[in-house]
């Protein structure tokens, strides 16, 4: 079975300032048949890049011994680290320059750390999604408004000599004040979204490395702001979609396709898969949704403005559950609840398990179609331990 492996060297040490059968359908719509061909994804004049309808025990690959995480790369020389100290990292790989980052990921909130006044010690951490720049700052709890974070923000770009991006990513709800106030300021676009990956990883090492080493540690202390996961809602109108079924596409084919949509600019989000560490051979499926709309274009582009992260089947309310900003969850499609159903559905998140939650969002103009006009990859993700 496939696992996240987080490739931590790419991470600075801290340094001073350094189908479902038939009778699917959309909520609020008839029945929707699906045709019994197999779905097609883009393709190329010689190659067909084909979605292979699941089925329950048969088409859908099982955990396989030889899909396993592959082992950590050697470790650094292992140094003494301070976890007192704070990271101010830029690394601009090939023909890179500071201007290319234009879009960075933040966290703002407490860790589980005592200052000496026995107060929990807030943390400003900030990457970008190649984490090609890394900062970290700790504060005290009681300077915590949008000033001293909007300063904050100015003095990374002062500090590493990178300009303002033009997107800065957050995961949490309840800092959404504090972190769109301070970004307005700056003219810059606040954009809730759990799309944060490289950061979610980052926390998670940090947690590990740093933060369990430092001297005020308080084991067992739970995250003060936990991730919000809301009952699902209905579906706006605008985001229904005619025809969609369980799909897969083998690994391969799904790296050819996040390479196309980076080139192509289509509508769409991808994710760094050699970040993500995942060991999946280029012959497993991957599971994915397909949606067909005669108005495709316009669907991807509202579906575009998201910030979809992942799905998920409810097998109890035989729906399809999409997860998109920071607390934002649709119920995006219901199916009738049969046996066969409900099968299909656990073997599509059996799937997704043995691929380390990867999956995938596709629409297209029709389930046969040879064309892809938008294209999500998503991941299921825990919360992170802060």
């Amino acid at each position: 079975m496939a696992t996240i492996g987080f490739q931590s060297l790419r991470i600075r040490s801290p340094r001073p300032h350094s189908p479902v059968s038939t009778a699917i359908s959309y909520p609020r719509s008839i029945s929707i048949p699906l045709p019994p061909s197999r779905r097609l994804l883009s393709a190329t004049a010689s190659t067909h890049r084909r979605f292979n309808l699941i089925r329950p025990a048969s088409s859908v690959t099982s955990p396989n011994d030889n899909v396993v995480l592959e082992p950590e790369a050697a470790e650094e020389e292992d140094d003494e680290v301070d976890p007192t100290s704070e990271v101010c990292f830029l690394d601009l790989d090939g023909d890179r320059t500071v201007g290319s980052i234009t879009e960075w990921e933040l966290d703002f909130c407490s860790r589980p750390i005592l200052d000496e006044r026995g107060k929990k010690v807030w943390e400003l951490v900030v990457c970008d999604s190649s984490l090609s720049l890394q900062y970290t700052k700790y504060f005290p709890n009681n300077v915590i408004n949008s000033i001293t974070l909007r300063d904050a923000i100015a003095s990374i770009t002062q500090e590493l000599g990178v300009p303002f991006p033009e997107k800065i990513r957050f995961f949490r709800s309840q800092m959404q004040t504090i972190i769109t106030k301070a970004c307005n300021e700056l003219g810059i676009k606040p954009v809730p979204s759990k799309r944060c990956i490289s950061l979610l990883l980052w926390l998670e090492e940090r947690y590990e490395t740093v933060y369990t080493r430092h001297p005020g540690f308080q084991k067992g202390s739970k995250p003060l702001l936990a991730l919000d996961n809301p009952f699902p809602m209905e579906l706006p109108e605008n985001l229904f979609g005619e025809r969609w079924a369980f799909v897969q596409l083998p690994y391969s084919a799904v790296r050819e396709e996040v390479s196309s949509l980076e080139k192509r600019r289509a509508f769409g989000g991808t994710l760094d898969l050699d970040l993500l560490g995942l060991e999946i051979e280029d012959k497993t499926l991957v599971p994915g949704v397909a949606v067909a709309s005669s108005r495709a274009k316009p669907l991807a582009a509202w579906m575009n403005g998201l910030e979809v992260d992942s799905m998920e089947v409810d097998t109890s309310r035989a729906c399809l559950i999409l997860s998109a900003g920071v607390a934002t969850r649709y119920v995006y499609a219901t199916y009738k609840k049969t046996g066969v159903t409900t099968k299909e559905a656990e073997a599509w998140e059996a799937a997704k398990k043995a691929c380390g939650g990867l999956h995938f969002l596709a629409i297209q103009e029709n389930l046969d179609s040879d064309d892809c006009v938008g294209f999500w990859l998503l991941l299921d993700l825990p919360p992170p331990p802060v």
